[in-house]
């Protein structure tokens, strides 16, 4: 519901939504969304399909494709461009819905819960290509989870919501060094910042 809100995609029934200094509040197109699954079009191939947001955004198909090859690699696609969304393992159909929602080329991205459905390996490595990729491209992202511990390693603050109606119950900035690695899990002050997620989520 909070990135419907924001994205323009629902209407909020108090506050605003504010996007460097200026009220967004219901305006669509302003940030790029990528929901709980990967929604790749089975007809479509891996290339096709994360150049659709660039296409709908209104930028020439051989543009889109031209920008898509460029990261390729750099997702961990290069050579299955034209494979189709059936013949592609679950974190490579996670990869390529997280460069299509790069391609769309918005400086904020809404990732909701975007590992949810991976096995906890593939979860975790995941976790650790994203924060890789966010390093080079620089994007803010709003990130949704379950996963306390998943919150800790990805963010600089993190917030916890009530059950509905959802408020704030906690505000937790992540005071913790980058670039981040799996071992940073079993340190002291990780430890510590898990602990107080746990505790205001138990409430």
């Amino acid at each position: 519901t909070l990135f419907n809100i924001v994205s323009g995609l629902e209407p909020a029934d108090a506050g605003q939504v504010i996007l460097d200094g200026r009220d967004v509040t219901g305006q669509a197109g302003l940030f790029a969304y990528m929901p709980q699954r990967d929604l790749l079009l089975p007809w479509r191939t891996l290339l096709d399909n994360v150049i659709l947001g660039a296409e709908l955004a209104g930028r020439r198909r051989q543009q889109a494709r031209q920008e898509a090859r460029g990261l390729l690699p750099l997702f961990g696609l290069e050579g299955f461009e034209r494979n189709y969304p059936a013949t592609l393992s679950g974190g490579m159909r996670q990869r390529a819905a997280l460069l299509r929602t790069f391609l769309f080329q918005r400086d904020v991205l809404l990732l909701d819960e975007p590992f949810g459905a991976l096995d906890a390996l593939t979860r975790a490595g995941m976790q650790q290509w994203l924060l890789e990729v966010w390093a080079q491209l620089s994007r803010t992202i709003l990130f949704i989870t379950h996963d306390v511990e998943e919150a800790v390693f990805l963010s600089d603050r993190v917030y916890v919501l009530t059950a509905r109606p959802a408020r704030v119950q906690l505000e937790l900035p992540i005071a913790l060094s980058r670039p981040r690695r799996r071992d940073l899990v079993t340190s002291p002050s990780f430890i510590a910042l898990k602990r107080r997620l746990l505790e205001a989520v138990m409430l």
